[in-house]
């Protein structure tokens, strides 16, 4: 999508004063709860009067969503005619959570309750019963609360005209979430449709602050001339409430230089939760989750109730943890990115972001969890797990304080959304591909979607593709008469609407309690060996590849409760309780967040300012000037490069600071070149600030004495052949085609009465994989899996950035030892994605050795 130019229509600015003037139920419910309304919910309310489309831009405790309903409850209220065309839904909330949903939903009730108002309010989530989803597409209630895939499910069913025929409201929630992300794509494309069904509607947006509000924007109105200015919705914007009150914790014991397990500040977060009513915990991954939480309640001598809350936990579970915390039973609550979002769980008084946020709008997010008032400052801590994290964590503070978020990159609609949303129509109608080109091109991200990429898209639902167009299975439309199509056969819609969203888990196995020394079943169902089989409560979801990595008889931690592995048989992994003293954790790798591109610039400034370190931990200013001493630092726009002996072997460290997405993929890149350089390379490691590289050359001569250039060894055309090279070898590509691959529909998981395995559908994507680069290797979905790689696991756009900035501007220090910035990436060497207490140890003792080599004064 291009960056928005000259809006061809909006209005921006501060609310102004308003001459709209409130239903008389309505201005005496305010003054009876001893409130007026605010400017910027009256102006959301006087542009929906005069048709226009809003972006609301407002700091939690500003009564966004009573702003962004208000339009619809005002005039559900006042209509003198409420007869319909259609099914009779008036406006459709749409939220990236189906929690929130529910949410917002029972907050809603409240003043429509206390205001006597004649409205329907339901939800419809996956959640939903399938009676009630059923009745609801015949007889909808006035205002409906759901999420983007519920949407594209409902447009694909053949009475999505009659649904949505009378349908006056758009209300989208927490947009910034959304749009940067394929779910983005598919709710920008329904948006479209609902336009074309329900032509006059109003769309009213909802956001925290944003960098830049245009792209917001250009989603709520349809972009008619595309070759032209993107065309814009209202913008109102409100002054940002008090300002947060966000401290760094310095603990008592010393900062460790690597790892995330932020142990040695669990007294301190205890000491702060016990001091608050109610605390969240956030941090980045599920295993943080389950690592953090046993920390506490090993230190909760109290016995303070302390709950844990992620996405691979049964739902159920998820549920009483939310009441407890609405109903005012719970202390705290460790969770991750599940509670980042509006929800009103409570009197929240205080949130600590335990490890680094890799975020400022992450963070700034997250801080508005605690006091839901305006005029009130949130309270927040960080708590940085690594000395790394402490300058991370210096910039978000100083980021969240002034208000800065990060910039969201532009984005681009992807072709495997389309796919799924094309084949969505089809289940609804046939269609003309014209009409549904200019359609498409009325979508925000696909405004500048060539008619080519269109046809190839239309013509890989319709027959696979030129590879695939001779096996049946894949031939989804036909013909239907004067250049349309249709769908080829109505069992297809069933099996479509089973696999509808753009949200690929990794292959999740479930986890079902049993007792002590119990087998999972035979394959003919009957119990194995062992205990006859008894018990069998769901506890969530595990990752496929970790319950492969254990035997029977291991233990780790998962739900708050350390358990042992009984056996895994077909989709269930057994487990019974443990009482084990050093499990293990469960890793999930789809939880991790890159550091963002604003912090990054912000960590590296700070770097390259010595006056800025006095507001550093001690031992962090020491670190740096002992680093500043040995070495150098790294520039803003520069990146520095050390190269040293240690032991038998050459290193080679290098800190970009882009993230660690674009960190592996350097790493690779460089290793390659290396190798012809014949450096002998023997590997390589990255986090999100640096990468090293360990040789048997000795990298430092071959520098010096030319044979190594460092210009021509981190030149751009890297990104060339050698990323062509490598990725034909790697199984990176193959993992996004499988994404790619099952979003399109190619690959459907589900299908009525069956639903296949994670093992299965990567070996069924892994062989059309190779078929397709064999025979097809300009297939669509080999684009669509090059555009992710670039943007999302290889990160290759940011890397491609650093190259250009870099060029000419690379520092080498050649050392005799290792440096301490380079220490803590080092130390990243051997760490395994399952670590228990007794490896630990034996890592530590490693890191000491090291970091002795560091600090050692110069011989």
């Amino acid at each position: 999508m291009r960056r928005p130019g000259k809006p061809k229509a909006a209005g921006t600015a501060l609310p102004t004063p308003s001459t709209v003037t409130l239903p008389p139920v309505f201005t005496a419910w305010f003054e009876r709860r001893g409130w007026s309304p605010r400017p910027h919910q009256l102006a959301l309310l006087e542009g929906a009067k005069a048709g226009r489309s809003t972006l609301l831009i407002a700091p939690t405790g500003a009564g966004k969503t009573l702003a962004g309903f208000l339009p619809s409850l005002v005039d559900l209220t006042t209509q003198a005619d409420r007869s319909n065309q259609g099914a009779g839904l008036h406006t459709l909330y749409i939220s990236p959570l189906k929690a929130l949903a529910v949410d917002v939903a029972r907050n809603l009730t409240t003043p429509v309750t206390e205001m006597g108002l004649a409205v329907d309010i339901e939800t419809r989530t996956s959640d939903t019963s399938t009676a009630k989803r059923a009745r609801q597409r015949v007889k909808p209630p006035e205002i409906l609360l759901t999420t983007p895939e519920q949407i594209a499910l409902l447009l694909s069913h053949e009475d999505a005209h009659f649904l949505f025929r009378d349908l006056k409201v758009i209300i989208l929630d927490e947009l910034h979430a959304l749009v940067a992300s394929k779910r983005g794509d598919l709710l920008a494309l329904g948006l479209a449709r609902l336009r074309a069904l329900a032509p006059g509607v109003l769309t009213i947006g909802l956001s925290a602050t944003v960098a830049r509000p245009s792209e917001l924007r250009a989603y709520l109105v349809a972009q008619t001339a595309p070759d032209s200015h993107i065309a814009l919705g209202d913008l109102v914007m409100t002054a940002g409430g008090a300002k947060p009150h966000i401290t760094i914790l310095e603990s008592d014991a010393p900062l460790p230089w690597s790892g995330h397990t932020t142990r040695h500040a669990v007294p301190q977060i205890y000491a702060a939760v016990k001091a608050h009513k109610l605390s969240l915990l956030f941090v980045n991954t599920r295993s943080q989750a389950e690592l953090l939480f046993q920390e506490l309640w090993k230190a909760n001598d109290d016995n303070l109730p302390i709950a844990l809350h992620h996405g691979s936990l049964e739902a159920g579970q998820r549920r009483k943890v939310e009441a407890a915390m609405a109903a005012g039973r719970i202390k705290a609550v460790v969770c991750t990115s599940t509670l980042d979002l509006g929800i009103d769980w409570g009197d929240v008084d205080l949130v600590i972001n335990v490890g680094a946020p890799k975020g400022a709008s992450r963070l700034i997010q997250r801080i508005g969890r605690a006091n839901h008032r305006l005029d009130e400052p949130s309270r927040a801590i960080l708590v940085p797990s690594n000395r790394f994290e402490v300058l991370e964590c210096r910039a978000a503070l100083d980021a969240a304080e002034a208000n800065v978020p990060d910039v969201a990159l532009v984005r681009s609609g992807t072709l495997d959304v389309l796919a799924q949303f094309v084949m969505g129509v089809a289940c609804s109608a046939p269609f003309q591909p014209d009409a549904l080109f200019a359609l498409v091109r009325s979508a925000a991200p696909y405004v500048e979607l060539s008619r080519g990429d269109f046809d190839k898209v239309v013509d890989f639902v319709a027959t696979g593709g030129y590879a695939l167009r001779a096996y049946e299975r894949y031939a989804k439309l036909r013909p239907a008469g004067d250049g349309g199509l249709r769908l080829a056969h109505p069992r297809l819609a069933q099996q479509h609407r089973m696999n509808i969203g753009t949200i690929v888990d990794s292959e999740m196995l479930k986890v079902r309690l049993v007792r002590a020394g119990q087998r999972p079943p035979s394959a003919d169902g009957k119990p194995g060996r062992g205990k006859p089989l008894r018990g069998g409560r769901m506890l969530g979801e595990m990752d496929e590849w970790f319950a492969g990595e254990m035997s029977p008889g291991d233990t780790f931690v998962f739900a708050g409760e350390i358990l042992r592995l009984e056996g895994v048989r077909d989709s269930e992994v057994y487990v019974s309780k443990s009482w084990a003293k050093d499990p293990k954790i469960p890793s999930y790798p789809g939880g991790k967040f890159p550091l963002s591109t604003h912090l990054a610039s912000r960590v590296r400034a700070m770097l390259a300012d010595p006056a800025s370190w006095p507001s550093l931990p001690l031992p962090v200013a020491e670190w740096l000037a002992l680093q500043a001493a040995r070495s150098s630092l790294p520039g803003i726009d520069d990146v520095l490069v050390e190269t040293f002996p240690r032991g038998d072997r050459h290193y080679l460290v290098a800190f970009p600071f882009e993230g660690r997405l674009a960190h592996q993929t350097l790493g690779m890149l460089l290793t390659r070149r290396l190798e012809r350089a014949q450096a002998r390379p023997l590997g390589f490691v990255a986090n999100d600030y640096g990468l090293s590289i360990w040789a048997a050359g000795d990298l430092s001569a071959m520098i010096a004495e030319g044979r190594l250039p460092l210009a021509q060894l981190f030149a751009a055309d890297m990104l060339g052949d050698d990323l062509e090279a490598w990725l034909a070898e790697s199984t990176l590509m193959k993992r996004t085609f499988r994404i790619c691959a099952v979003i399109a529909g190619l690959i459907e998981r589900r299908h009525p009465g069956l639903e296949k395995s994670g093992r299965q559908v990567t070996f069924s994507t892994n062989l059309i994989y190779d078929v397709l680069r064999q025979h097809d290797p300009r297939h669509i979905l080999l684009q669509a899996a090059w555009a992710d790689a670039a943007s999302g696991l290889l990160d290759i756009a940011r890397l491609g950035e650093f190259l250009g900035r870099i060029e000419g501007r690379i520092r080498h220090e050649a050392l005799t030892r290792v440096s301490p910035l380079a220490v803590p990436i080092l130390l990243e060497i051997g760490k395994e994605p399952v670590i228990g207490q007794g490896a630990e140890s034996f890592l530590r003792a490693a890191a000491e050795a090291l970091i002795a080599e560091a600090m050692a004064p110069p011989s």
